[in-house]
């Protein structure tokens, strides 16, 4: 009783980035009000997993009309609270969710649907057999705050279109877009108790570990993930992993400079700099890397900090203190190890606590810290390279694997070194936007997770695998039950001739040996 009354008795508040003002206080679900949840989470599940999948495809299709319809105050609220720009919002979030839910209208149905499955092997003939696929029952989410709307729904319409229940808890920074979300979803046709957000801080959502639920999907940190981990393995409790990336990129010396160097700054910047796809590292052919650098100061010091509801802002605050610490602690330690600072590098007090201008180091190694651990910041470190094998080297040298990024003229040199890459996904000559395709699965190895979201492998996590079989001659007992004796060795060895065999006369005299099995006096 002392635990659930200390854990109601915390509260965390929305808080406006930018400005540091609080949108909004709330008190943390308590342990007690976690399992509530949960029971009606299952008590309600069944019904919603026996209606047709044509049905909740329907409620899917409500959900995006409806979302397309509130699509600028959807992006104003997800800039309120995480601090982005709005156009990024809408770009980076809004259109996700809309097209991960076109994905799902238009596959879920034949994704999900019983599919036949084909027996090879002459002894299975007279069977027939199907692959089921089941809904866990209640999956829940924890989801981070630096994309607080497209990160929790696509994962939240998979889990329901394939018959869950979902119980989500976002961050406790990013508390009122996953309230939006709930809204929206509800009033799509989403049964009330189907699903259910609980808003909290870590106990809350160690609380929904330890509750009954079915699966878990968890996007956050590696540390935090290896306990989820450890957690789950004691009750062998399915989760899928998303924790973070330190993705590489590789500017080959046949690139565009002009091109790779907007990528660059796009795509360490966007968000300032707040995404686990983000570039965190830049690796830049040595005929190229002095050109390459210098494009890329210039182009980062066009870019406009400030006010995230200002549209010409590119680059917004981020979203606490504690964050930016981290960022000024890697760019110093680079620094101070030998590293060029051409860009940025410092705090926008003027703007506010938590304004840090875009960074551009040059010159960094693998020896300092900014090249190892995660930033998750608006920093583009750079290093060269000589060779393909070096990069290749260079991007792998790395605890981290959820994505990568080739650029070359040349698409084929560019896809044998991505495949070559440890990393969930590469691309060449793009980055990040592989997360708002939505057939692509969105995953990483090593560090950077286990399982996958999003497309086919995204459904596929909702849903238990059942092998239906049904033998379409109840009235025979199989050749392979009790009776064995040496008659039957032989007329077996005879049936594997028959059916494995390479050449046509032992297939036949197999197949001579064999016969009489079917006859053959069994218990």
């Amino acid at each position: 009783m002392a635990t659930n009354l200390q854990i109601a008795a915390r509260k965390v508040s929305s808080i406006n980035p930018a400005r540091g003002e609080v949108l909004r206080e709330f008190e943390c679900a308590s342990e007690c009000e976690v399992q509530a949840a949960v029971e009606r989470a299952r008590a309600a599940q069944p019904a919603w997993a026996a209606i047709d999948v044509r049905t909740r495809i329907a409620v899917l299709r409500e959900f995006q009309r409806r979302l397309l319809e509130k699509k600028s105050e959807i992006a104003e609220a997800i800039t309120r609270e995480a601090g982005k720009p709005v156009a990024e919002a809408l770009t980076t979030e809004v259109l996700v969710v809309l097209d991960a839910a076109r994905f799902l209208i238009e596959n879920a149905y034949h994704l999900l649907r019983d599919e036949p499955l084909p027996h090879g092997s002459l002894a299975t003939k007279l069977k027939r057999g199907q692959l089921v696929r089941e809904p866990y029952g209640v999956v829940v989410i924890i989801s981070p705050w630096n994309y607080p709307f497209s990160i929790p729904t696509t994962e939240t319409l998979a889990a329901l279109v394939a018959g869950n229940a979902v119980v989500l808890k976002p961050s406790e920074f990013t508390s009122m877009v996953a309230l939006e979300l709930q809204s929206l979803l509800r009033s799509a046709g989403v049964l009330r108790d189907v699903f259910q957000v609980l808003v909290g801080d870590g106990a809350t959502g160690a609380a929904l570990i330890h509750s009954k639920i079915d699966k878990l999907v968890f996007t956050g940190s590696v540390a935090t993930g290896k306990r989820i981990a450890v957690a789950a393995a004691e009750r062998l409790l399915p989760v899928v992993l998303e924790l973070g990336g330190k993705d590489p990129m590789l500017v080959l010396d046949d690139a565009d400079v002009d091109v790779a160097s907007s990528a660059a700054v796009w795509g360490a910047f966007m968000n300032a700099g707040q995404t686990c796809l983000s570039v965190e590292r830049c690796y830049v052919h040595r005929s190229l890397y002095e050109k390459f650098l210098s494009a890329c100061v210039e182009k980062t010091n066009k870019l406009r900090v400030g006010n995230e509801f200002d549209p010409d802002t590119d680059v917004g605050p981020m979203i606490h203190e504690r964050q930016l610490q981290i960022v000024e602690l890697h760019v110093e330690d680079a620094v101070a190890r030998g590293a060029r600072l051409l860009a940025g590098g410092m705090r926008i007090r003027e703007l506010g606590n938590n304004f840090y201008k875009p960074t551009v180091l040059a010159d960094v190694t693998h020896e300092m810290r900014i090249m190892g651990e995660e930033t998750f910041g608006p920093v583009l470190p750079v290093m060269a390279f000589d060779s393909d094998e070096e990069a290749l080297r260079f991007a792998n040298d790395s605890e981290f694997g959820l994505a990568a990024s080739v650029w070359t003229r040349d698409n084929a040199r560019g896809e044998r070194l991505a495949r070559q890459i440890h990393a969930g996904t590469v691309m060449v000559n793009d980055v990040v936007s592989c997360f708002g395709i939505s057939e692509a699965p969105h995953g990483g190895v090593k560090s950077s997770g286990v399982g996958r979201t999003h497309g086919r492998f995204g459904l596929e996590e909702m849903v238990r695998l059942k092998y239906l079989d049904v033998d379409l001659m109840p009235g025979m007992k199989r050749v392979w039950w009790y009776g064995y004796g040496a008659a039957f060795a032989r007329q077996m060895e005879g049936f594997l001739d028959f059916q494995f065999a390479r050449g046509l006369g032992t297939r036949v005299r197999g197949a001579l040996r064999s016969a009489g099995i079917m006859a053959r006096k069994k218990l």
